[in-house]
């Protein structure tokens, strides 16, 4: 496992084709990057939210969504928008992302900082519970952050 630190737009990193974000449990995505997903996956949105009104996506797990030559990781980081990120959530749906990762022959997903935006964690707390989540599977985190200014 390795966690590769980029700056840009993580939608314009033409040598990524698998992409995760953290997630609430609560049907949301009306903030941060989540809006952008929304945007760019319409439908996936719309099964997230069926998936979170009947309980089958919850915190802890991982989504995951293939269209047009791309796959999403929905990781269930978050109960509610409302109650933040929790690094035992981050750490299960990472491991879990892992696992489905591996099993579709991903080795490289890009992400934001998940959590450490509007999840209200610490980065390094999170990059340690990456690190944990991923140990000994191959995969390689690109976490890709917009330049500060």
């Amino acid at each position: 496992m390795s966690i590769e630190e980029r700056t840009g737009d993580l939608f314009a990193q033409p040598d990524l084709t698998a992409l995760a974000h953290g997630c609430n449990c609560a049907g949301a995505m009306g903030k941060g990057i989540a809006v952008a997903f929304k945007q760019r996956w319409p439908r996936m949105y719309e099964e997230y939210r069926a998936r979170c009104g009947d309980k089958r996506f919850r915190v802890g797990e991982v989504f995951v969504w293939q269209e047009g030559g791309v796959t999403v990781f929905n990781l269930g980081t978050e109960e509610h928008w409302r109650t933040g990120a929790r690094i035992e959530h981050i750490e299960r749906a990472v491991g879990a992302m892992a696992r489905e990762a591996a099993a579709l022959g991903v080795t490289r997903v890009g992400m934001p900082r998940i959590g450490a935006g509007l999840g209200g964690l610490a980065w390094a707390d999170v990059r340690a519970a990456l690190e944990r989540a991923t140990e000994g599977t191959g995969l390689t985190l690109v976490v890709v952050s917009l330049p500060r200014g």
